[in-house]
């Protein structure tokens, strides 16, 4: 059972990350998913995709829950039946979960060249090229890409981007957190931002740290 790290962000909230090493095989003994999960996962061109959709279901059953503790809202966010907020993540081989009591977020992606082509549809560039080095520039826009993620998936509304709505302050590489915040509409939030890296991926996660409505 690869549980790879855990972390207890504080009393009310917790990350687990899970290392895929097993089989879609091995990864689906014990795992009773609901028909609606079953005929998802069975749709999955990807067999990396199935055992990352399996290895969640592990992570959620490690906490005491099951499938049938998860649901989905009309735009995709997950949701626990106990009320309790949920993301979920998995990037090749790597899951993960956090669970809180209040809005979170979380995102892993590996770190690849490709992020300097796209960097432009996410953030403004300009802040990073004082970089001396091109892995430096890749380890930080990778973050800023997962941060803006994180909030993605918390703040969770149609229409949403990247570029024009989500912001993240700039930070030092090694100080591993930094804030941000989303204005969209008549809503704005601020977040406070952790990172880590492990064996090439980035993983962020965010939780909200204020939330108002505009005037």
């Amino acid at each position: 059972m690869p549980l790879y790290k855990t972390i207890t962000v504080n009393s009310t909230t917790k990350i687990l990350i899970w290392k895929i090493e097993e089989s879609y095989k091995e990864l689906n003994d014990g795992i009773n998913l609901t028909d609606k999960s079953a005929v998802r996962v069975n749709n999955m061109k990807s067999e990396l995709h199935q055992r990352g959709f399996l290895s969640i279901r592990h992570l959620l059953a490690s906490e005491g829950y099951t499938d049938h503790d998860l649901f989905y809202d009309k735009n995709g966010k997950p949701h626990l039946h106990n009320g309790l907020h949920i993301s979920i993540t998995h990037s090749f081989t790597f899951s993960a979960i956090i669970i809180s009591v209040i809005e979170v977020g979380i995102d892993i992606e590996k770190k690849r060249d490709k992020i300097l082509r796209i960097a432009h549809k996410f953030t403004t560039t300009d802040d990073y090229q004082s970089l001396n080095h091109q892995d430096s520039m890749i380890r930080k826009l990778t973050i800023v890409w997962c941060a803006k993620e994180s909030l993605y998936k918390s703040f969770n509304r149609v229409g949403l981007t990247f570029l024009n709505h989500i912001f993240v302050d700039d930070f030092n590489l090694y100080s591993n957190e930094t804030t941000a915040s989303v204005d969209f509409e008549d809503k704005k939030e601020t977040y406070h931002i952790w990172f880590l890296e492990f064996e090439g991926f980035t993983c962020t996660y965010a939780l909200l740290n204020k939330r108002k409505k505009n005037d």
